[in-house]
This record gives structure tokens, sequence and C-alpha cells, in this order.
């Protein structure tokens, strides 16, 4: 087939038309070349290469290499970095592992710590989640304080609950005893309160909605050693209706300060700010909530006359000691009244 110069093309055949010209044909008229349409000629001719993106934006340098979709890390687009914790110290974070690896974002340790996080970089590897050693002074600045331990990881925050009266009621019987804390404002003394009741099995800690009331910070969560992830942590709303409903099947007690002169005689009288009972005299015909209040000012005298009574530790009263850190006194009374008297 000749064109109008009558000049016969390369590759033209008697009653045939040229592949070659019959691809540079754009008009699609839908004859078939080899098998395929002009369609799919299209498509190959455009096909991206190897050395693009995913997104189909070309690389850098050609040659680079894209990791492997299956070794990329997995984040949920819920979790903002705000949101995170840092839980710091080898007792914490082993009890993270322990009770909920899942929540782990990223892990870092020294070198030290090599050996013995074997075991939590195969959980967050197969998960596809980030882990790897560092400096001790990029752990600290990965921790916000030099008391890291040689390991911190970077966490989504444990839930806090609704504290329902109604289902605490289904607790008594596996309960005996319910700390409750009321404007505890120190995570430290948040932490060691924590601490101590996972230590003595207490399963539950209630904290109140008061504006002081500290939460579950990275502080808090250090001092605690992983107690809070033993622990079923609640939040209750409107104290005094909460413990109104409580006491229908928990002895409600408030801790007060100790006063000094106060004889075990004298504090087996009524509930009154700064006096109440010995823990030894505490009635224990029914299961104990323990009320906690402020470092500062203690439990407000509402609050105090909504429990069934009040406890006191009566000390020595010599000189200024007239009282304790409340999470030393919360340690001491937790021990004394966690089991029922026999």
């Amino acid at each position: 087939m000749n064109d109008n110069d009558g000049k016969p093309r390369r590759g033209d055949t008697p009653g045939r038309p040229s592949q070659k010209r019959f691809r540079k044909d754009r008009s699609g008229a839908g004859a078939a070349v080899g098998g395929r349409n002009m369609e799919s000629s299209r498509e190959d001719k455009y096909r991206p290469r190897k050395d693009f993106s995913p997104r189909g934006e070309r690389h850098e340098f050609a040659n680079k290499k894209w990791p492997r979709k299956e070794h990329r890390p997995i984040r949920d687009p819920r979790v903002h970095q705000r949101d995170l914790v840092r839980i710091a110290g080898r007792a914490a974070v082993r009890a993270l592992f322990a009770h909920a690896p899942d929540r782990v974002e990223r892990l870092f340790f020294s070198r030290e710590m090599t050996e013995e996080t074997a075991g939590y970089r195969r959980v967050l590897a197969k998960a596809r989640k980030v882990f790897r050693e560092a400096i001790p002074e990029e752990l600290a600045r990965v921790a916000g304080t030099p008391m890291h331990g040689g390991i911190v990881a970077v966490a989504t925050p444990k839930p806090i609950r609704v504290f329902d009266p109604t289902e605490a009621a289904r607790w008594a019987a596996a309960t005996p005893l319910l700390p409750i804390l009321h404007g505890i404002s120190n995570p430290h003394n948040l932490g060691a309160i924590a601490r101590t009741a996972a230590f003595l099995g207490i399963p539950r800690l209630v904290l109140t909605d008061h504006p002081a009331q500290a939460g579950l910070s990275d502080a808090a969560l250090r001092v605690a050693e992983g107690g809070f992830e033993i622990l079923d942590v609640y939040r209750a709303a409107n104290l005094a209706e909460t413990l109104r409903r409580l006491k229908a099947s928990y002895r409600v007690l408030g801790a007060a300060p100790g006063r000094a002169g106060l004889t075990p005689r004298a504090l087996n009288v009524a509930p009154l700010p700064g006096r109440g009972l010995n823990p030894e005299r505490v009635p224990r015909d029914r299961p104990i909530a323990l009320v906690f209040g402020n470092e500062e000012q203690g439990l407000d005298p509402a609050t105090l006359a909504a429990c069934d009574e009040a406890v006191t530790i009566s000390g020595a009263g010599v000189g200024e000691m007239q009282s304790l850190n409340v999470s030393v006194a919360a340690g001491i009374l937790l021990y004394l009244l966690k089991s029922p008297a026999k």
C-alpha cells in the first residue's frame, strides 16, 4: 500500500495495513493489532515504571527501594501523638506487656536491656511496631525524666471506666475493700497508692471528678511500677450521691488526719472532722469503701459527713509530726482493713 507520493513504506503488504502505521493512528477505530486493541496498547505505553512510588510519584533516585509493605509499621489513625503516655522502668514495662501488649506503640531501650527486651521485641515485630536501642540522653528525652531505668514504652492510655454503684454492689462479696481517691493531686502519691493497692491484691481503684484529682500521667505510671496495669481503674461523678448509694452494700469510711492527744477511747466516737475510729476498732461486718481526700485539705466536712464513720491513724503528736503523707496513710489503712476481721 502506497502513500500519495507513490513510495512504498516499510512493513506494507498488499491488502493489509502497516502495523506500525496503525499504531500511530490515534483514532481508536477498533481494529486489532496482534490480538489487542488500541486501548490496551495505550495502557501498556503509559504503565508506570518500577522506579515510581505506590502513589505514582517518581523517587528522588531511580534505584531507591521502598520498604516491603509487610515491613512498614502499622499506625492506628485514631491515635494521636498527644494521646500517648510514656511508661518508664522495668517493672512498669513488664506489667504493660504482661497485661496489655496491644497498647504499646513504640519501645526504646538501652544496650544493657537488649537481652531482657528480646521477648518484647518479638511481640512488637509481629505487630509491625517500632522498637530500637537508644542512648541514655535519648531515653531521658523520650521518657521526660532521667529516672527511666533504661527502658521506655510509648503506649495508648489505659481506659478509665465509669463507676456504677449498682455494679459495685455485685462486687461486694469478692471486694472487701474499695479505695476511693477524692482530690489526690500529686501524681507521685497517686502512683504510690496504686502500687500499694496492687501489692495487697486489691483489684479496683476509684478516682473522683474532683478538679484537683490527678490522672494516669507519665509520673503516676512510673511511680506505680505497673500497679495501674493490674488494677481496674474507675472514675466516679457526684461523690456525695455515689457514697449514698454505696452505703447499701459497703461501710463507707472517710480517712481523717490524726490529732495529738486523742486516745483510743476518745477515737471511738461519732464521726467528726479530724476525729474517727482507730482502724482496729472498725466493724468488719460488711465490705468497706475507704475514701481519701486531698493532700492539703483532706476530706471536706460535707464529704466526711456523708460517710458512715471516719477512721484515723493516731500518732505520738511530737512537734510538727501531726499527720502522715496521704500515700503512707493509705498504705497503713489498706493493709489493716483489706481483709475482714476474724
